[in-house]
């Protein structure tokens, strides 16, 4: 168990931001009374790590700029606890795979260089476990990119975690870039195709596999970026993601945010974003390529992994199936005793469900 707690943290991640990006995304913006010793605190020591992002740009430009990725990435899609996570730690298992690190999302700019104090520092403070919902926490399992991209650039969705009060304006123009000018969309493509050669570099891989909610709303960009990309699209229940990312969302922004933001508000926010980001990425899903799309239950693929695996595996044409199967067998025999979260929808999460995502029960077919 990490020194200190998550949820009274006296920084928040934008610690490990480079200079500029802490500076873009906290200008004009409000900071309120109650928050102001954690925005200094976390500025202090932002300021400071970032005198030390030039040694990695040099050894970046050096080694990794210039070097082509050997395969298009695979993408692990789906809404927020739709059971992404799970699929990612278990595709993890395939050692030809690499991933951003939960050390690399706090800490994007000391990668190449550093990495044994920091990690061994950042190890003795966190938690050993999410506070959300129990799962491991460590700083060498796979992360969803996001928060590294929040530290690396100021236009990120996960904006939000530190300005909850702008949370649609940050859905238009980071999650499904609608708004996004053209230099804010080469901004994104820039700095995550660093991030994925910095992550395959660091994990040893030789296909980057992403597990990052934002990209669901962002597969036009994707595709721009890289034309042979595979896709996992993650369904589940409605009203478990709804009692699940309201419970998440409400937990995880109190060590982060920098602002209030009302329950009511945030309750409203998510109805409207998963709207937005399920009709996102049904009109953009058209553009991917054939066979290199799979949609499936989160329910059937906890059902059965590792069927639903070599499934996955075998409709994209990932290789190395059978040499990873050992090792993806060992992880779920771990599993097999680990307690999810157990939801019981009251009678207004079925009214709100069914009055704002009546579009995706009817398509998935998911009832009470």
């Amino acid at each position: 168990m990490g020194v200190l707690e998550f949820q009274k943290l006296p920084v928040n991640t934008l610690v490990g931001a480079d200079w500029k990006t802490f500076k873009e995304i906290t200008k004009g913006q409000k900071i309120e009374k109650g928050y102001k010793t954690k925005y200094y605190l976390t500025k202090a020591i932002c300021l400071l790590l970032s005198s030390l992002k030039p040694i990695q740009d040099r050894r970046y430009k050096k080694r990794l700029k210039e070097k082509e990725l050997e395969m298009d990435p695979v993408f692990i899609l789906g809404h927020w606890r739709s059971g992404t996570t799970f699929v990612h730690n278990v595709l993890a298992h395939d050692k030809h795979f690499g991933y951003t690190t939960t050390y690399q999302t706090v800490f994007p700019h000391i990668m190449m260089w550093g990495q044994s104090f920091f990690k061994k520092t950042m190890a003795w403070l966190m938690p050993d476990k999410r506070p959300t919902d129990n799962m491991e926490l460590n700083v060498d399992l796979p992360q969803e990119e996001e928060f590294a991209l929040s530290n690396m650039m100021p236009c990120s969705y996960y904006n939000f975690w530190f300005l909850p009060q702008n949370m649609q304006a940050y859905c238009d123009r980071f999650l499904t870039m609608k708004t996004a000018t053209p230099k804010e969309s080469q901004v994104f493509k820039d700095t995550f195709l660093k991030l994925i050669k910095i992550s395959l570099w660091n994990t040893k891989g030789k296909q980057f596999l992403s597990k990052n909610p934002p990209h669901t709303g962002r597969v036009k960009e994707i595709l721009e970026l890289f034309p042979n990309a595979k896709f996992i699209y993650l369904m589940r229940n409605p009203y478990t993601v709804f009692e699940s990312t309201r419970s998440f969302f409400t937990n995880t922004i109190v060590p982060l945010q920098l602002q209030k933001i009302p329950a009511e508000e945030m309750e409203n926010n998510i109805l409207d974003i998963y709207a937005r980001l399920y009709h996102t990425y049904e009109e953009e899903k058209k553009l991917i390529p054939a066979n290199n799309l799979i949609e499936i239950k989160f329910e059937d693929f906890e059902a059965n992994a590792m069927g639903m695996t070599e499934q996955i595996y075998k409709r994209l044409a990932i290789p190395g199936f059978e040499e990873s199967k050992a090792d993806i067998t060992t992880y779920l025999d771990k599993k097999k005793g680990y307690k999810k979260n157990a939801y019981k929808y009251d009678p207004r999460t079925v009214e709100l469900v069914e009055k704002h995502w009546d579009f995706a029960l009817k398509q998935w077919d998911y009832k009470l």
